[in-house]
């Protein structure tokens, strides 16, 4: 696409200007089709400046969550090489699950600026403001059996909550299984579907949605976002790049057997080990310590009467 090779061409000489006549001779095309592309990337929301005997200088991106901003530079190999992204969706999840059944490839990524029905655990729905926070969903196909595809849930809340830390500083916690939180409020929450026979998972769909700018007006009061704990805006296109090479990193470790390693960062990054629990597990309210985290991703709790129980879905509240 000729606008993508424009902004790639002006941020190659970024804080400088280059003339329409060295754009049009390196693209071989027109300079009245140069400045008709301009106009258009300048209604998307580039800040592109021009004066005559100099050329075009990009002054700023648009805030906004682009597939060509997206992928330019991306590190990864596999996700996010194609990439739909929205201005409005109501699920971004219910689109990857779609484009998975069509034979999507995998590493596929769905963003949007907003939804209108944002899908959280336990059929919660999940706040998402236009323009304010990550709303994006990825099509997985590892090639592991069904009864492990809890890994992918806690593999992808180890990413996050190491990609908050890494580019804020913040101290981001997890709770059991998949939800990130900072202090004792949630910033971040990951829901995950699957499509599977019985010996071989089909695909799964990694939905996640973070709070980034998300003002506190725009938030329940049991949530907060990067913003309100850092008083700064956080690049979102920066964050997502950065979030989708962690979670390859711990996808390509999970694939080749080596969950162990996802174990233990996960034990060390958890608010919900060695505390005072209650979960909602198979129509009983049970009350005790979380102790640890099976390989098999199942939480192991210790109730009040001394027995332990292996928990691999549930609603879990942290006591003391």
């Amino acid at each position: 696409m000729m606008e993508i090779k424009i902004i790639k061409l002006l941020k190659e000489n970024k804080n400088s200007f280059i003339s329409g006549e060295e754009i049009s001779r390196k693209l071989n095309v027109s300079r009245t089709a140069i400045w008709k592309h301009i106009t258009h990337l300048r209604q998307c929301g580039y800040e592109i400046s021009a004066t005559p005997h100099n050329g075009y200088c990009l002054e700023k991106v648009p805030d906004k969550l682009l597939a060509d901003e997206i992928s330019y530079e991306l590190k990864t190999k596999i996700l996010g090489k194609k990439i739909y992204a929205y201005n409005s969706a109501e699920s971004t999840n219910v689109i990857a699950y779609n484009l998975a059944e069509q034979s999507e490839a995998e590493g596929t990524l769905i963003v949007a600026e907003k939804q209108t029905k944002g899908k959280g655990r336990m059929g919660r729905h999940w706040v998402s403001p236009v323009g304010c926070g990550i709303y994006m969903s990825l099509i997985l196909k590892p090639k592991i059996s069904p009864v492990e595809a809890g890994k992918i849930t806690l593999m992808s809340s180890v990413a996050v909550a190491k990609t908050i830390r890494n580019i804020t500083g913040i101290a981001a916690v997890i709770k059991w299984p998949n939800d990130v939180y900072i202090g004792k409020a949630k910033v971040c929450g990951i829901l995950t579907e699957m499509s599977a026979e019985m010996d071989m998972i089909n695909f799964i769909i990694m939905g996640i949605g973070i709070n980034i700018n998300t003002p506190q007006s725009s938030l329940p009061d049991i949530a907060t976002s990067l913003f309100i704990e850092t008083r700064q805006k956080v690049n979102r296109i920066v964050f997502l790049q950065a979030m989708l090479w962690e979670i390859e990193t711990y996808y390509n470790k999970l694939v080749k057997g080596c969950f162990s390693d996802i174990i233990n960062d996960w034990r060390d990054l958890s608010m919900t080990l060695g505390k005072r629990i209650k979960v909602e597990w198979r129509g009983q309210m049970i009350h005790g310590q979380a102790m640890d985290i099976a390989d098999s991703g199942a939480l192991i709790v210790r109730d009040d009467f001394g027995f332990s129980h292996h928990i691999l879905s549930g609603d879990v509240s942290v006591i003391r």
